[in-house]
């Protein structure tokens, strides 16, 4: 049977690491395919025996995205380790060569498309990739980790554990847009069918909001993902870890009225971007939104971006400018790609990765009207 290439490889080298009692670090994005990735990894190795286990999350707040030198701080007094990276694209090649001279062996799984070669590690999975001949390549990341969760626990895979595990995919893929076809099409189906009789207190507390009873299945599956895409980080551990780890329905009831609050908070957030970015778009012609600020979050940048670029019908680039450096996200209307945009560029950058119409990139401020005179160039 075909399957993703090396993700039989990844299986066999976490069940050793798991036997040997080695190590073992997640380390996953944020977002919500990120988390339930990591959830479901988590609760894959947990369920086989492995419990020297640690976890950690990427805050882009704070450190930025992907491996950095802040995230290497994490790992400085870890060897001898299997270091298994969840959901991220963007080039990391400097930094995974700093790990792997401590002797931690590295996995990368992800699913977005890849801007110029495949990241050095030890084992590397990605339906994209060249040379992998399994006929879907739209999974979400958390769509991969189911595949490999049913590779490691094989005859273990109860019918609880999967339908828990469907679940979670199937939120995680509607949340990061993979479209709905072929392999999504199936997890989401069976994950949705049995949502609603979650045992996880935090999916049942969203579904208990008054709000949301008077709305259709889908419409309060985007309203959970919505919530569940906040930022608020507490302990290294986002929002969406917390609530839908969560054991107790009091705590999980505590997590949701707290993240409707930040919900709102974010929401006039994101108002507050759209005004400054779209006074600044009125007053140009540009065939792309380029607009950046110092005040801005991250975290409401794909939000606002998503909106002006469907407004605008023209790829939206939006970045907060740190001291040295900024980070962006950009979205696009349908027929753009803007991952090959930054191919063409990237000798600007000093990152980039994600989907043809959702990405991000990182880039020194002196290259910033550079990059962005590239881009006008590309798109004419």
């Amino acid at each position: 049977m075909i399957e993703i290439k090396n993700l039989k490889k990844a299986a066999r080298k976490i069940l050793k690491a798991i036997a040997k009692k080695e190590k073992i670090i997640i380390y996953g994005d944020s977002d919500l395919d990120g988390v339930s990735a990591v959830i479901i990894l988590e609760e894959c190795i947990k369920n086989l025996g492995g419990g020297n286990l640690k976890i950690f999350f990427s805050d882009r707040e704070e450190n930025g995205y992907g491996i950095n030198k802040r995230t290497l701080e994490k790992l400085e007094n870890e060897t001898r380790a299997l270091f298994i990276v969840l959901d991220f694209s963007i080039g990391i090649s400097k930094e995974l060569d700093l790990v792997k001279k401590r002797g931690i062996e590295i996995i990368i799984i992800d699913h977005h498309d890849i801007s110029n070669k495949n990241p050095d590690a030890d084992i590397f999975v990605n339906p994209k990739q060249k040379g992998d001949k399994y006929p879907f390549k739209y999974f979400a990341t958390v769509g991969i980790i189911f595949r490999l969760a049913k590779l490691l626990l094989k005859e273990k895979m109860t019918d609880n554990l999967k339908k828990d595990f469907l679940e979670l995919t199937a939120l995680a893929t509607i949340a990061d847009m993979m479209p709905r076809i072929e392999d999504n099409e199936e997890i989401i189906i069976e994950g949705l069918a049995c949502l609603k009789e979650s045992w996880r207190p935090g999916i049942q507390a969203l579904f208990a909001l008054e709000s949301f009873k008077s709305l259709v299945l889908i419409e309060q599956i985007n309203k959970i993902n919505s919530l569940l895409n906040i930022r608020n980080i507490e302990e290294g551990m986002p929002a969406s870890f917390r609530l839908l780890t969560s054991s107790d329905r009091k705590e999980a009831n505590q997590l949701v009225e707290k993240f409707l609050e930040k919900s709102a908070e974010k929401r006039k957030k994101v108002k507050e971007v759209l005004r400054i970015a779209e006074a600044a778009v009125a007053a140009k012609k540009d065939s792309i939104i380029f607009e950046g600020d110092s005040d801005w979050e991250l975290i409401l940048l794909g939000v606002a971006a998503a909106i002006l670029s469907q407004k605008y019908q023209r790829p939206a680039f939006l970045y907060r400018k740190d001291k040295t450096e900024s980070q962006g996200s950009i979205r696009a209307p349908k027929g753009y790609n803007v991952v090959e945009a930054m191919k063409t560029c990237s000798k600007h950058l000093e990152n980039y990765g994600g989907h043809a119409q959702a990405a991000g990139f990182r880039i020194k401020n002196k290259n910033l009207e550079k990059f962005k005179d590239c881009l006008r160039d590309y798109y004419g």
